[in-house]
C-alpha cells in the first residue's frame, strides 16, 4: 500500500535497494565522527529490538516475545541531554516498566527524558519478527520518520541485522549501525570455524558445512575414528540460538573400524540427546537440512566458558568492549543462562588477544557493529588452553548487562587490565542472568516487582554505584521469568547482591520453599567445570 505523498520504495533485495542502502551507509562514518564523541551533540537513536532469527528456534525460548524489552537499557541514552530515543515494540510496554528505567537515569529529570522518548508499537503479538511487522505498516514507518527531528544525525540500532533491517533503513533514510546483512553468513557456526582456522586460533576438531543426516553420521564416525577415546560429540545447527540448537551424541559401546559408521547410523536416533526441551529427530533434521550445521568433539575435563565482546566502529576502529564468564545450564550444560563480569584474570588477557585477531579479520572484510566470540577453556597442567566455539555478529546476553553498567556508572572497560572502572576510579563487577525463573513468580505484575524492590531496598543506588537492576520484567507475570543484574565493588559483592535478590523474590512470593542459594550457586559453579555442563553452543545470546 502506498500512502498519499509516499515515495515508492525499491523492492526488497533489488539492486536499487542495495544501492540506496550503500549510499545511506556511507553517511554513517562521518556522522559517527561528528556525533558519537560529543555527548552534547543532537542525535536520534531508533531502537528496533527485533529478534530477526529463525522463528522455530526462537520458539524454544520461554517468554521470547518479551525479549524485545532487553534493549530497554538503551533508554539510558536519554542521560545525554540532546539525544532522542524512538523505541518500537510489537505490543505496548507496561508503563511501570518505562517508569522504572526513566528513574534509573543519573542526574536527568524524568520529565526532560520523557520529552525526548517516543514509544511506538505495532499492536501485534504474533511470532513474526518485529521488523517485518514494521515493514508491513507504512503508516507506522511514517510516524517513526516524523518523530526524527533531523535525519542527518539519526541511526538505527537493532539486536541483529537482516535484509528486513536493511529495508527499514532504506525506507527511513537513515543508516544502520550493525553488521551488513550481506556479511551475516560469517557468523554461522560453519563459517566461524573457517575464520578460526584462517586467523590461527584453536577450535574443536570436527567438520562444518554439513547439510543432512548422512553428513552428520560421516562426521561423527570420522571424529571417533580419529580419536578412539572420544566419548561424545556435539551436533549443532548453523544458526542455533542460545545453545538450544545443539544435540549431544554418546559413543558408549561403539565398535571400531568399518563397523563404526553403520553403528552410528543405526543408533543415532537413540544416542542423540537434544538440548531443547521437546525437540525430536524429524523436526531437528528438517531444520538441519534447511540451515546446515556442524559436528565437533565435546571437550572433556575441567573447563570454563568465557566470552569476549568486541566492537568495530564505522571508521574501522576496533575495541575490546568486555569479557565475561558464561553461566550455563540446560540438559547438558549448553544453554546460556547468564554471566559474570569480567572474565577471570587467569585467562582474560589471553582471550582478549584471540578476539583481537578476529576483530582485525572482520574489520578487513568491512564488518561494523558489535560481535562476540565464545570459547571453551580447558585447564591443563601449564595453564588454560582456549578453543574458539563461535561468533555472534549481533548483540546478545552479555551485551545488554554491560550496556546497563556503562550507562548507569559512566565508566569504561580497560582491555589491558581487564577491569571496569567508574569515573572516580572504582572497580565494578556484575553477576547477571536472563533466566531467573520460578513457577512461584508467575502472576507477579511489574507493579508488584517494583513494590518488592522498594520495600526490600533492592534498587540500584546511584551515589554508591552499586545495587540491582532488572530487565525482561514483562515476562514475569506469565512465565515467572526475569532478568537480574547485581552490580558490586567486587565479584563477591556482585554475586551476593544477585543471590539476595533471588532470595527476596522467593520469600516474597510466599511459597514457603526453603532455597539454599549458596548451595545452588556452588552447584552451578561445579557444573560449569564438569564435562556435562560446559558450553559448546551459542552463548552470549
Amino acid at each position: 500500500m502506498v500512502l498519499p505523498g509516499q515515495n515508492l520504495q525499491p523492492r526488497p533485495g533489488s539492486p536499487e535497494e542495495l544501492a540506496a542502502f550503500a549510499t545511506i551507509q556511507d553517511r554513517l562514518g562521518p556522522m559517527y565522527r561528528r556525533v558519537f564523541n560529543d555527548d552534547s551533540a543532537p542525535r536520534t537513536v531508533v531502537v528496533v529490538p527485533s529478534l530477526s532469527l529463525d522463528p522455530i528456534e526462537l520458539r524454544k525460548i520461554r517468554g521470547v516475545r518479551h525479549y524485545e524489552e532487553r534493549m530497554l537499557c538503551l533508554l539510558m541514552l536519554l542521560r545525554l541531554p540532546n539525544t532522542n530515543v524512538i523505541y518500537i515494540t510489537s505490543r505496548p510496554i507496561h508503563p511501570s516498566i518505562i517508569d522504572y528505567y526513566i528513574h534509573l537515569l543519573p542526574g536527568v529529570p524524568g520529565r526532560h527524558a520523557r520529552n525526548r522518548l517516543t514509544l511506538l508499537d505495532c499492536d501485534d503479538g504474533s511470532p513474526d519478527p518485529l521488523t517485518q511487522k514494521i515493514l508491513d505498516r507504512p503508516r507506522l514507518i511514517r510516524r517513526i520518520s516524523d518523530a526524527i527531528p533531523d535525519h542527518s544525525s539519526a541511526h538505527i540500532t537493532c539486536f541483529n541485522a537482516t535484509h528486513m533491517e536493511r529495508s527499514l533503513a532504506v525506507q527511513l533514510g537513515i543508516p544502520l549501525y550493525a553488521c551488513d546483512p550481506e556479511l551475516n553468513h560469517l557468523g554461522d557456526k560453519s563459517h566461524g570455524r573457517d575464520l578460526f582456522g584462517r586467523v590461527g586460533i584453536d577450535y574443536p576438531a570436527g567438520a562444518g558445512h554439513l547439510r543432512d543426516e548422512g553428513d552428520v553420521v560421516a562426521a561423527l564416525a570420522e571424529l571417533r575414528g580419529r580419536d578412539p577415546a572420544l566419548r561424545r560429540s556435539v551436533v549443532k545447527l548453523n544458526e542455533g540460538f542460545s545453545g538450544e540448537g545443539n544435540a549431544m551424541f554418546d559413543y558408549t559401546g561403539a565398535p571400531s573400524g568399518s563397523d563404526l559408521e553403520p553403528w552410528i547410523r543405526r543408533n543415532i536416533f537413540e544416542r542423540l540427546s537434544f538440548e531443547a526441551e521437546g525437540e525430536s529427530w524429524e523436526p531437528y533434521m528438517a531444520k538441519y537440512r534447511e540451515m546446515g550445521g556442524i559436528v565437533e568433539e565435546y571437550l572433556e575435563g575441567e573447563k570454563v566458558s568465557p566470552s569476549v565482546q568486541c566492537r568495530i566502529d564505522p571508521t574501522g576502529g576496533r575495541q575490546i568492549v568486555s569479557s565475561h564468564d558464561q553461566v550455563l545450564g540446560g540438559r547438558t550444560g549448553q544453554v546460556f543462562l547468564g554471566c559474570t563480569f569480567p572474565a577471570h584474570p587467569n585467562y582474560r588477557g589471553e582471550i582478549h588477544d584471540a578476539a583481537e585477531l578476529f576483530a582485525s579479520e572482520l574489520a578487513r572484510v568491512g564488518l561494523i557493529g558489535r560481535f562476540s566470540v565464545d570459547f571453551v577453556s580447558v585447564r591443563k597442567p601449564d595453564g588454560w588452553k582456549h578453543y574458539a566455539l563461535e561468533m555472534n555478529l549481533r548483540k546478545g546476553g552479555t551485551t545488554l548487562p554491560y550496556l546497563m553498567l556503562r550507562f548507569l556508572t559512566g565508566g569504561a572497560y580497560d582491555a589491558s587490565t581487564g577491569i571496569y572502572t567508574t569515573p572516580t576510579g572504582q572497580a565494578r563487577y556484575y553477576h547477571a542472568s536472563d533466566n531467573v525463573e520460578r513457577e512461584q513468580y508467575r502472576g507477579l505484575t511489574p507493579d508488584d516487582l517494583i513494590d518488592i524492590v522498594v520495600q526490600n531496598e533492592l534498587h540500584f543506588r546511584s551515589h554508591r554505584q552499586q545495587g540491582v537492576v532488572f530487565h525482561l520484567i514483562g515476562a514475569l507475570s506469565e512465565f515467572g521469568k526475569l532478568g537480574v543484574v547485581g552490580i558490586g565493588h567486587s565479584p563477591e559483592r556482585a554475586t551476593q547482591l544477585y543471590r539476595e535478590t533471588v532470595e527476596v523474590l522467593d520469600r516474597e512470593t510466599g511459597d514457603h520453599i526453603a532455597i539454599d542459594l549458596r548451595a545452588l550457586d556452588d552447584d552451578r559453579r561445579a557444573r560449569t567445570t564438569r564435562p556435562e555442563s560446559v558450553h559448546t553452543g551459542s552463548g552470549s545470546d
